[in-house]
């Protein structure tokens, strides 16, 4: 059986992220009014260390306090405050990090405390890494708040860290805003809109430069201490059927084969998605094109190949669906990659 939470479960301790949300809207002298509108949160709990929040009330949070603050920076100002962040051994472990590498997989393997609203993926290319921010509860409406946030606070960590700012580069799955300078100036001037995920690039060879704070017995004592802890971290709904779905992505996943292994019923496993503003087909469309976005890009395979990788029967289906997928055949995504990699690294 799949370990999973909802949107609706309270899953997020109100002393981590929420409480520096908070903090940030009231020193710009935002009201706890409408900070807390419509969260269901009443001023106490903001002081309470043992409270916990779904993430469906951060998500209103925020909303609320980007809605007042209505600044173009607020989201890049926001994340350039999460990490590492205030998470007892997780945050401390973070903040040792002797490397890129150290540091990604620490916020990979515990994405559910240190970045509860986007889950970071990895995928390693040829002479480049590629970090994927995948939206853990399905708010579509916030999803340009979220991952501004979101890639400021890993810009922001990693310069601070390894005492440089990193050469990263941004893909965006929107068009460009209007308000670019701003990515610019939190972010880096390589950047690239209209792709078809949000991702971050770079080369291979930073993975590995040592970090002046780097100290492996720290990180080491600080993980240990959150053993227990991480053991009751399920992820949310979303990102475990992206799991599933990708382990299995081979065989033509089913609805109701999804659902055994989630322990419901179909018609159950179809309300929990609908909650998240999604559906099951959506759900296994989205893997299939990550998947063979990530096979044009790492392995520079033909239609055919990963037509059989995916578990179509010939390589016009799986164009016709990928078309479906994008907007945009096969081929012409490959060359536009490759232009870019070519261009970047």
């Amino acid at each position: 059986m799949i370990a999973y939470h909802q949107i609706s479960d309270a899953r997020i301790a109100m002393r981590q992220h929420p409480a520096m949300l908070i903090e940030f809207a009231r020193n710009r002298e935002i009201s706890e009014a409408k900070i807390l509108l419509d969260t269901g949160i009443d001023i106490a709990a903001t002081e309470d260390a043992h409270r916990m929040i779904s993430p469906q009330q951060y998500l209103r949070l925020l909303m609320n306090v980007t809605k007042a603050l209505d600044a173009n920076d607020t989201s890049f100002l926001i994340g350039e405050q999460m990490l590492p962040g205030h998470i007892d051994g997780v945050s401390h472990a973070l903040l040792h990090a002797g490397s890129l590498r150290e540091a990604l997989e620490i916020l990979i393997a515990y994405a559910t405390q240190l970045s509860p609203l986007m889950c970071p993926r990895l995928k390693r290319g040829k002479g480049w890494v590629v970090v994927y921010w995948m939206d853990s509860y399905g708010a579509p409406a916030q999803r340009s708040v979220l991952t501004e946030m979101h890639m400021a606070a890993l810009v922001a960590m990693c310069r601070w860290l390894s005492g440089e700012r990193l050469p990263w580069r941004f893909c965006f799955n929107r068009r460009a805003p209007r308000y670019i300078e701003q990515y610019e100036v939190h972010l880096g001037s390589e950047m690239k809109f209209n792709c078809h995920f949000d991702a971050m690039l770079i080369e291979e060879d930073m993975l590995d430069r040592r970090w002046p704070r780097g100290n492996p017995v720290a990180v080491k004592l600080a993980l240990q201490a959150s053993v227990a802890e991480q053991k009751q971290n399920t992820p949310s709904l979303l990102n475990a059927l992206y799991d599933y779905l990708l382990k299995h992505i081979r065989c033509a996943p089913t609805l109701d084969q999804a659902a055994q292994e989630f322990f419901c019923s179909p018609a159950t496993l179809k309300r929990y998605l609908a909650k998240h503003g999604t559906h099951f087909q959506a759900e296994l469309d989205q893997v299939r094109s990550h998947a063979a976005l990530h096979l044009f890009l790492t392995q520079q395979i033909d239609n055919e190949a990963v037509a059989q990788h995916l578990g179509f029967h010939d390589a016009n289906n799986f164009r016709r669906s990928f078309k479906r997928w994008t907007g945009l055949t096969p081929s012409l995504i490959r060359e536009g990659m490759h232009a870019d990699l070519a261009k970047w690294i």
